[in-house]
Parts: structure tokens; sequence; C-alpha cells
């Protein structure tokens, strides 16, 4: 009899944990009512990273469009794979003879997928064929961008914004994020706003008849009027033309636009630079493959895998996230590397540490996409396994510390929760999302997710950042039902015992 009694004691506490579960939490529940989103649209998971249950999971199983917070699972998988000190390299090449610094011959590039070529690195890349005594180009650059095959992006499939530069394509030879950045100087003396282009092939063209006016800033780029169009004749590169107005009051602003081709970005580029250097091209650009007998002339190295995800995370860069993704594929399956061997690379990745997730769907690794899905549920795995993974310290230090930096270095000012939460965003028209870490008011860190798909979703921030106040708060004991709780102080020391601050790295 007390065994029965026993049991249905045990029986009813478990229910009563299970409902308190899939309850959300009344702050969240009220700011979801608030914008019309219903908990149907939403899924919560909150999990003690040292417990093995969730204390909180709502809709945790159901696949979800997480926008941004894809990036997680691809910082996942590459720190896995790859290593927080891998890093991409690419190459120059001569074919050719070179005599009293005249190169009598091609230069080649190849290009190995580094995310962050930008236009520092390739100047100082070029700096380094100069040093090797290459004065003289008397042939043409070789663009070698075999190692992805990428050749199907279109930029403008997501959102019909393909000069925006978060469309730019993943490439092997990617540079600068084939973006150029134009500047807006005042110029009230003149009444006149002076355009200046970084960086300024001889192929672009700029022509601004902006008028200065006086005013708020506001909404400056819809008073710009700008057109971009292909200069005549046919081959002659790009002209870019801005009218309209620019108020003084906003001081100097920049807007950067992908114009070129990967090929002509490229080639425009290395022309203007080279010159600048004081060397000598009258060749073209055009794309190739390594020779056999072409001799490496310089090899620059770009920054370590770890550095990379900070960037591609903190400031949710697609255009990396999309380049990670690839050498996923090329490291795992070699060359060309193709968006179906770097999912193959990651569901391998996931598998080798117990994580089997049947939902997920992932078209480029960067969640800038309408059909990638996963749940809740696996992504706050994901969170705990990364956790007491190696290189947990990279991957911490790789997301928005809220209220300070990244995507989050606005939100959440003056709250108790601030600086005290590393949290990845998602942002989509109808999605909002977040996932990361969060160091509750009694110490111990837990893992957070929550994911609103729903055509309101943009007005559900207030009920996200509900759940991040919440989860500090630390209500109830932080772990899971029916486990034991967690001695106060747990989660820092345990940090401290991984070499990293009580705070996060």
């Amino acid at each position: 009899m007390f065994r029965i009694a026993s049991a249905i004691v045990l029986c009813c506490v478990a229910a009563g944990a299970l409902a308190q579960s899939d309850a959300l939490p009344p702050p969240v529940l009220r700011a979801l009512r608030g914008a019309g989103v219903p908990p149907s649209a939403v899924a919560v998971v909150v999990q003690d990273v040292e417990a093995t249950r969730p204390s909180l999971a709502v809709n945790a199983a159901e696949p979800m469009n997480p926008a941004s917070v894809m990036k997680l699972v691809t910082t996942y998988a590459a720190l896995e794979l790859l290593g927080p000190a891998y890093r991409w390299k690419t190459e120059v090449y001569s074919a050719g003879t070179l005599t009293d610094g005249a190169l009598t011959g091609h230069l080649i590039l190849k290009g190995y997928g580094d995310p962050k070529l930008t236009l520092e690195s390739f100047w100082l890349m070029l700096r380094g064929v100069r040093s090797r005594g290459v004065r003289e180009l008397r042939g043409d650059l070789i663009l070698d961008r075999t190692h992805f095959d990428a050749a199907n992006h279109d930029p403008g499939r997501f959102d019909d914004e393909p000069l925006r530069p978060y469309n730019v394509g993943p490439d092997a030879l990617l540079v600068n994020y084939k973006s150029v950045r134009f500047q807006f100087v005042p110029e009230p003396e003149a009444n006149a706003v002076r355009v200046l282009a970084e960086p300024r092939p001889q192929a672009l063209e700029v022509v601004s008849s902006l008028k200065l006016s006086n005013g708020p800033c506001g909404d400056w780029r819809a008073k710009l009027r700008p057109e971009f169009r292909r200069a005549a004749p046919p081959g002659a590169g790009m002209q870019a033309v801005f009218a309209g107005t620019y108020a003084e009051s906003c001081g100097e602003r920049a807007w950067n636009v992908s114009l070129f081709s990967h090929r002509d970005y490229v080639g425009g580029l290395f022309r203007q630079l080279w010159a600048e250097l004081g060397g000598r091209w009258d060749g073209a650009a055009r794309d190739g493959i390594t020779p056999g007998e072409a001799r490496i002339v310089h090899t620059h190295e770009s920054a370590t895998l770890s550095e990379i995800v900070r960037d591609m995370n903190k400031f949710s860069n697609n255009v990396i996230a999309r380049q990670l993704y690839l050498t996923l594929g090329a490291e795992s399956g070699g060359a060309p590397a193709r968006p179906e061997t770097a999912f193959q690379a990651v569901r391998t990745s996931l598998a080798r540490k117990g994580l089997e997730f049947p939902e997920l769907v992932i078209e480029n690794g960067s969640g800038l996409s309408r059909i990638e899905r996963i749940s809740a549920e696996s992504l706050a795995r994901l969170l705990v396994a990364a956790y007491h993974g190696a290189a947990m310290p990279e991957f911490i230090a790789s997301l928005p510390l809220v209220a300070v930096d990244g995507t989050l270095r606005r939100r959440m000012h003056g709250e108790p929760v601030a600086g005290q939460a590393h949290v990845k965003t998602g942002t989509l028209a109808d999605v909002r999302a977040i996932a990361g870490y969060v160091l509750d008011r009694a110490g111990r860190r837990q893992a957070a997710v929550m994911i609103v798909n729903h055509p309101n979703a943009p007005l559900a921030q207030p009920a996200l950042d509900a759940l991040l106040g919440w989860v500090y708060e630390a209500p109830g004991d932080g772990a899971a039902a029916g486990e034991p709780k967690a001695p106060r102080g747990r989660g820092p020391s345990t940090m401290r015992r991984r070499g990293a601050s009580p705070r996060g790295p």
C-alpha cells in the first residue's frame, strides 16, 4: 500500500513538473500576446548545462526556421572538424620566366575559400609578390577558383536584392566580400557631396549630382536615388550614379554595394593595387586552373578559425558563413566543394558527438534561407555539447554579449542580464530567434533557445528579451525536474576550471 501511495505521489510530482516545463514564463507569454503571436508559433528550451534534461521545453521538437541562429551549427561543426587554429591559404604562382623583374608569362591566384581576404590582406599579398622581384607582368592574371563549385548562386534569389553585400555568393577566391564602399563626404562650401569609392578600379565610374540639404539625417539612403548600370560600350565597366539630396547633419556615411562579378572584381582590384605598388600590367584577368609546371611565388595565410567565427557570429556575417560551410565540404569530401558535401560533413561531425538531428535542413550554413530548419531541442543539445567540448571557450567567445557588442550591443541596457549572456540572434521577415548561454543570478550556466516563426515575429522581440531576463533571474532550481539542484556557484567554478572567467570568455 505504501509503495502504491509513493508511486501516486511520484506520478503527481512528475505530472506537475511536466506541466511546468510545458508552460511559457508569464513575462514571455505577456509579450507574445502583445505582439499577436500565438504560443503555437514559438519554440523554447532552457537547460542548465550541467543537467541532462531541460527545465523548460515548449514545442521543443518542432522543426523551425532559425534564421542566423543556424550559424551556431556551422560554427560547432567547423570547430570540431577543422579546429580553432585552422587557417585558409591563398597562393600566388608564376607560369613563365622572370628576367630583371619582368615576368614573361602568367601570374596565377589560387584561392581556398578564405572568408576574410580583405582589401588590406590582398594588398599585403601583392606586396609580398613585389618583394620577391616581380615588377612587370607580361601576361594574364589567372584566377583559380576551382576549390569551390558555387556557379549556381543567384544573388537576387533570396530577396531580389542582388547588390546587397549579404547576398554575395561563396567563392574560392573571395576578396573584400566583393564589395565597393561608397563614402559620402559633405562639402558645405560647394553645396555638394563628394562620393569616394574604395576600391576604385578603372572599370568603375562614379557620377554624383547630390545636393547638400538641411534638416535631420533620417533615412539618408532613400534620398540618394542611386543608379548602378553598365557603362557604354559593352565591357567598359560599371557606372554608379547618385542624384538627390544628402543632409549635412549626416556627416560622413558609407554604403557597401556588390557591383562586379568575382572575376571582374578581383581583376580590377589587382590592376588598381598593382599600379599603386609601382607594378606594370597590361593583360587581362580570366578564370583558369593552376598548371602543373607553375612555381609558387607567395602564400598568404588567413586569421585563425577562432577569430573568423567571432566576426561571423558577433556581426552575423552571412558571407563568412557560406565560405565556412563550403570549406567544411572541401576539407571533408575534397574539392570542388558543393553544398551537399558540406551538409554531409556537418551531419558527420554532429553524429560523432552523438547529436542526431533528423529534422535538420541546411541550405548554405548562414541561416539566410527560407528552407533551413532545426528544432529548439536540437539547438539546446548542441549548446550543451559545445559547452562540454574542447573548443568551448572559442565557441562562447564568438557569440554577442548582451548589451555589450555585436548584434546585441543596443539591447537590454540597464537590465540585470546585461553583460551576463552570450547569445546568437536570428532575424528574417517572419523569424526572430535567439540561442546561447545565460549566466544566471545563482551562478549557473543556462543554455537558452527561443524561436518565433510568425508574420508578427518582428513584434516579438520583447518576448525574446523577456526570456533572457527570466532565465537570468533563475526561477525554480534551474535544473530539470527530478534532478538534484546544482550547488550555488557551480557554473562559475566550472568555467574557472576550464580556464575562462565566470562571465564568459
